[in-house]
C-alpha cells in the first residue's frame, strides 16, 4: 500500500512537472511570434524559464516538506520518553506519512512497556515462592501505616522456620524451595481464613529472605484476634510436609508486634517483632512471642553484651581459671580443666553461662575459642618448664566444630609451642556430641589417634543415642553435677548414677565427675567406678600463677598424693 502511494505521488509530480514545462513552452512561443523586440523576447524567456523552476521546486518539496514535519513531530515523541511517556500514540502526521514507521514505533513502546513491568515484578516479588519481597513489603506496609485512622490497630508478625536448614543440608536447595512455596500457600490460607472479612484491607505476606517470612496486618480488632492469628500460623506450619516421599517437620518461631503500641513505622514494627521471635525461637520453637519492653531491655543488653565481647578480646579482657583434676584411685593430679573468666569493665569477674550463649550466636566464640587455644598452648608450655605436665582440658563449643578448619587449629596452635597432643583433651557437651556430623567424628577420630583425648561433658542433661556413644572415639565421660549432687542423701539419686556409670563404661570410656563438694561424695563415686573427680572438695578454680603454686606444693608433698578434705562454696564453673 505504501509503494503504491509513493509511485501515485511520483506520477503526480511528473504530470505536474511536464503541465509546468507545456505552459513555459507555449508562453516562449507567443512571446517569440508576437514579441519583436529583442530585451522583451529576452525578459519573456526569462520570466517563462522562472515559471517553469518554481513548479518543477513545488512538485520536488511537496513530500519532502510533509517527511520533515512528520520526522520532527516523531522526534518530539521520543523525547516525551525521558519524562517516562511509554504510552501515548506516535502523531497524527506520522501515521498519515509513515505508516509503516508509526507502526513499528507503536510495536516497540509496547514491548519496552512489557519489560518494565516484567522487571517490576521481578524487583518487587520473590521467585521462589511469588510473595511480595521485602522491598515491595517495606513500601506497601509504609502506605498503609500513613493511610492508618486515628486509634485503629495494626500488627506485624514475623516467621521464622525452625529447623530448614536441616531440609537444606538434608535433600538439597531445590527441595528446600519446594518446601517455602508450601509454606507460602499455608500462610496464604491460614492469614485470609483468620482474618475478619469486613476488613477493608487485605492482610500482606511477604518473604523477606531464607526461610523468614512476614505478615502485616493493617486492621485488626485488638490483641486476642492477633494472637489467635499467630497460633493458627505456629500451628499449621507445625503440621508435617509431604515432600516427594518424604514427611517433614520444620516448625516457626513468630514474633508479634502491635501498632501503635510497640511502634508506628515499619522499621519499628519490624524490629520488635523480630525480637519477640527470637524469644519464640530460644524457648524452643514452635510458639508465638509478643513484643514487651522487657524483651526489649533484654535485647539492648544482648547487643551490648555481644559489642563489649568483641572490644573485651581485643582489649586483653579474658582469662582463664584452672581447676585440679585428681585420680579416686591414686590420689595424684592427672590433669586440669581450663575454665574461661571475663574480666568485665565494670569490675566483675564473669563466668561462661552469662555470656558463652550470646558469643556463640553473634559468631564471637570462634574469636574466642581460637584464643583459648592459644593460652592453654601456652600453660601447658609453662607447665613443662617448672614441672611435670599433665593433660589440660579445654571446652569446645559447637560452633567451633562447625569450622572446617577447627582441628587443623588445634594442631597449629599445640604445635607452635612443641606441646604434644597427648596433653590436650578436648571437651564437647552432650548435645553438641549427639549432633556431631559423620565428618566431624572423623575428624576427631583422626586427632584422636595422633594423642588427643576426646571428652563429653555435663553428660546426663541431654538425650543421647547409645548407639552414638557407641560409635563415638571417646576417652572420657564427665557427669553432670547435678546427677551427683544428692549422691550422699539419696539412694534414688545413687541408683542413678550407678546405672549412668555402668553405661558408659560399657562404651569403653572413664568417667569424671566434677563439682564434687565433700568428701562422702567422692568415697561413694570411687565405690561406683568413677576413675577422676573435680571439685571444691580439693581444690577451686584458680589462676594461673595460683594454680602453678599449687600444683607446686602438692607435687612436693609425699608421693604426690592429695587427701580429700570437706570443702565448701559452690563449684560452679
Amino acid at each position: 500500500m505504501d509503494r503504491s502511494k509513493a509511485i501515485t505521488q511520483r506520477v503526480s509530480n511528473v504530470i505536474l512537472s511536464g503541465m509546468a514545462g507545456m505552459a513555459s513552452f507555449v508562453f516562449s512561443l507567443a512571446a517569440f511570434f508576437y514579441l519583436t523586440e529583442l530585451p522583451d523576447q529576452i525578459l519573456a524567456s526569462v520570466v517563462a524559464g522562472t515559471f517553469c523552476l518554481l513548479i518543477c521546486y513545488i512538485a520536488s518539496e511537496r513530500p519532502n516538506s510533509q517527511s520533515t514535519r512528520a520526522l520532527s513531530a516523531l522526534g518530539n515523541r521520543l523525547l516525551a520518553v525521558e519524562d517516562g511517556d511509554f504510552s501515548s500514540p506516535p502523531p497524527e502526521i506520522v501515521r498519515k506519512t509513515m505508516p509503516a514507521v508509526a507502526q513499528a514505533v507503536d510495536t516497540l513502546f509496547s514491548e519496552v512497556r512489557t519489560s518494565l513491568e516484567n522487571a517490576n515484578a521481578l524487583g518487587m516479588f520473590d521467585t521462589v515462592t511469588s510473595l511480595p519481597n521485602r522491598l515491595f513489603f517495606r513500601a506497601e506496609v509504609d502506605k498503609q501505616l500513613a493511610l492508618r485512622e486515628e486509634g485503629a490497630q495494626a500488627a506485624m508478625l514475623f516467621v521464622d522456620l525452625d529447623r530448614f536448614k536441616a531440609v537444606n543440608d538434608s535433600m538439597g536447595h531445590a527441595r528446600g524451595d519446594q518446601l517455602l512455596r508450601m509454606v507460602a500457600n499455608r500462610l496464604r490460607i491460614v492469614v485470609t481464613a483468620e482474618m475478619d472479612e469486613s476488613s477493608l484491607a487485605k492482610p500482606l505476606v511477604a518473604r523477606l529472605a531464607g526461610d523468614e517470612f512476614t505478615v502485616f496486618l493493617s486492621d485488626v480488632d485488638g490483641l486476642t484476634q492477633v494472637e489467635r492469628v499467630a497460633r493458627r500460623i505456629a500451628m499449621a506450619i507445625a503440621e508435617p510436609f509431604e515432600l516427594h516421599g518424604h514427611s517433614i517437620d520444620v516448625g516457626a518461631s513468630v514474633g508479634v508486634a502491635l501498632c501503635p503500641r510497640d511502634g508506628t513505622s515499619v522499621e519499628h514494627l519490624m524490629r520488635a517483632a523480630d525480637i519477640a521471635m527470637y524469644d519464640a525461637k530460644a524457648r524452643g520453637g514452635g510458639q508465638y512471642r509478643l513484643f514487651t519492653e522487657q524483651l526489649s531491655e533484654e535485647y539492648r543488653l544482648k547487643v551490648e553484651t555481644e559489642r563489649a565481647l568483641t572490644e573485651g578480646l581485643r582489649r586483653g579482657e579474658f582469662s582463664l581459671a584452672l581447676q585440679p583434676q585428681m585420680s579416686l584411685r591414686t590420689g595424684e593430679i592427672i590433669g586440669a580443666e581450663a575454665f574461661l573468666r571475663w574480666n568485665h569493665p565494670q569490675g566483675d569477674v564473669r563466668k561462661p553461662s552469662t555470656f558463652i550463649e550470646i558469643a556463640e550466636n553473634c559468631g564471637v566464640i570462634s574469636d574466642i575459642g581460637d584464643w583459648v587455644l592459644e593460652e592453654c598452648a601456652d600453660i601447658l608450655a609453662q607447665w613443662a618448664k617448672t614441672g611435670r605436665p599433665r593433660r589440660l582440658a579445654v571446652n569446645v563449643s559447637p560452633r567451633q566444630l562447625d569450622r572446617a578448619d577447627f582441628f587443623d587449629r588445634v594442631r597449629s596452635a599445640f604445635a607452635r609451642r612443641n606441646v604434644p597432643l597427648s596433653l590436650v583433651e578436648l571437651e564437647l557437651s552432650e548435645s553438641a556430641a549427639m549432633r556431631c556430623s559423620d565428618e566431624q567424628i572423623a575428624a576427631m577420630a583422626k586427632i584422636r589417634s595422633e594423642g588427643a583425648t576426646i571428652a563429653i561433658d555435663d553428660f546426663g542433661t541431654g538425650f543421647s543415642n547409645i548407639a552414638r556413644l557407641r560409635s563415638m572415639p571417646l576417652d572420657r565421660v564427665k557427669l553432670d553435677p547435678t546427677l551427683v549432687a544428692d549422691i550422699d542423701r539419696s539412694e534414688k539419686a545413687r541408683n542413678i548414677v550407678q546405672s549412668v556409670i555402668a553405661l558408659i563404661h560399657a562404651v569403653g570410656a572413664d568417667i569424671v565427675a566434677e563439682s564434687i563438694e565433700n568428701a562422702a561424695q567422692a568415697d561413694i563415686l570411687r565405690t561406683m567406678g568413677a576413675q577422676v573427680v573435680q571439685g571444691y572438695v580439693f581444690a577451686p578454680p584458680m589462676d594461673e600463677a595460683e594454680f602453678f603454686e599449687w600444683v607446686g606444693n602438692a607435687e612436693r608433698g609425699p608421693g604426690e598424693r592429695l587427701e580429700i578434705v570437706p570443702g565448701t562454696g559452690t563449684d560452679a564453673a
